[in-house]
């Protein structure tokens, strides 16, 4: 992308097209199914703190996260398939800053074209509403475990250990309601361009440093940074 927007000669071959297409939306997915295993994993720890060894078990995340990828090359193969099986035909100029369905099938012709549209929709709001309602009923389990937790303190360390994972899911399923949910009007592919944009650089952007700001260390090394930066006399 970062090589597209600096050349003067955009253009991308058919083949480099599909597979810009199946990595995009293998890694959209596998983040999405990622995102549901680590609420689990919040759920296990809290709901069941003296079996969270057996449930997950260096081999047991090592198989979830392999599945996450499994399910996500599938959807990548999936949506990549039915989009590229159609007939393209007149202008090949797509507007859009990568190779993303709603432009392509814009540029699809043929009787099929509608239903492909619809079924590969269909397929990526249910991925998506599937992980959410898990993801929805892990913390639905968690908020009533914590709620039994007498302590002030031991409730606030409880919430403070989802803090971040619930934050990265708000940032990712926001972003990809509004580009999968929204109503598609005549004039909305330019704001489709610029939420795609936003959704594909902010979201992978913005998740390590969100994970990463429960790292103790690092807080450390940001403040003492960011103290020297205001007061430099005083090194």
């Amino acid at each position: 992308m970062l090589a597209d927007l600096l050349s003067t000669h955009r253009s991308i071959a058919f083949l480099a097209c599909a597979s810009q297409m199946f990595f995009s939306f293998t890694f959209g997915f596998t983040h999405s199914f990622l995102l549901t295993v680590m609420g689990y994993d919040r759920y296990v720890a809290i709901c069941h703190p003296l079996r969270y060894n057996v449930l997950m078990s260096p081999r047991g995340c090592a198989c979830l996260v392999g599945w996450s990828w499994a399910g996500g090359a599938v959807m990548g193969m999936v949506v990549t398939t039915a989009i590229f099986h159609l007939t393209f035909c007149g202008p090949n100029k797509i507007h859009h800053f990568a190779c993303h369905v709603p432009p392509l099938l814009k540029l699809a012709c043929g009787d099929d074209v509608p239903v492909v549209a619809k079924g590969v929709g269909l397929v990526c709001i249910t991925a998506l509403l599937g992980c959410c309602v898990l993801i929805l009923l892990s913390y639905a389990f968690i908020v009533a475990a914590i709620l039994k937790i007498p302590s002030a303190e031991g409730r606030h360390k409880a919430f403070s250990t989802c803090a971040s994972h619930l934050t990265v899911v708000v940032v990712h399923y926001g972003f990809a309601s509004v580009i999968y949910l929204k109503p598609k009007g005549p004039q909305s592919m330019e704001g489709d361009t610029l939420m795609g944009i936003t959704y594909t650089v902010l979201t992978p952007f913005l998740s390590p440093i969100i994970f990463s700001l429960r790292n103790k260390e690092l807080k450390n090394a940001i403040k003492k940074t960011f103290f020297n930066k205001l007061s430099p006399e005083k090194m």
